[in-house]
């Protein structure tokens, strides 16, 4: 249920991040390698915890070390690939009493500001758009890696997470206990500088 904000807070955090050897460039979030993840974590009754994630997803960053306000990152989650490896209770998620993908197939991220906090960590602002509704979303974001692969290539890898409260977007878990009314957004994911 949480979807592209993952993804996208993730690549926003590799956008957004000060980086010593950084340049301007722009990235493309590898998805080919299975380098990228767009995770979620929420509670089963109270009892236990139902994970899962989107699998299918695109995205792709700026980032300009000189001037973090011109940085961009824009996240396109495919609502429908969601796998919580149970196909009966993801067909209920994803039907009209939840996501209701048939009608909103896509989620997205769109960052607005990211606040450094030092030692390659900060703090991301975007949008997200989930189940129809936009709403600002904040996600601590820390600096994994960067560098040469052996492919010629040059990546950077990022990962974030943040709470998501499903009511903020229409999503109406008034019949199931409290503890199911949020969930964790996790995002993971190497960016190919272009």
């Amino acid at each position: 249920m949480l979807k592209k904000s993952l993804v996208a807070t993730a690549v926003a955090a590799a956008a957004l991040v000060p980086l010593s050897q950084a340049q301007a460039a722009d990235y493309v979030v590898d998805t080919e390698g299975q380098h990228a993840f767009v995770q979620f974590k929420i509670s089963h009754l109270g009892m236990s915890y139902i994970l899962g994630s989107f699998e299918e997803f695109s995205g792709e960053f700026t980032y300009d070390e000189n001037d973090l306000d011109a940085s961009t990152v824009e996240i396109e989650v495919q609502v429908d690939s969601l796998n919580s490896n149970h196909a009966e209770r993801d067909r209920h998620i994803l039907s009209e009493d939840f996501l209701n993908a048939s009608e909103y197939p896509t989620a997205t991220f769109t960052s607005t500001g990211f606040e450094s906090e030092g030692d390659n960590e900060g703090t991301l602002t975007g949008e997200l758009t989930l189940h129809g509704e936009t709403q600002e979303l904040e996600m601590p974001v820390t600096l994994i890696g960067e560098g040469d692969d052996p492919w010629g290539n040059y990546r950077a890898g990022f990962e974030g997470s943040t709470m998501i409260t499903l009511s903020d977007y229409g999503i109406d878990m008034s019949d199931f206990p409290e503890a199911m009314h949020e969930l964790e957004l996790y995002v993971v994911f190497e960016g190919i500088r272009q």
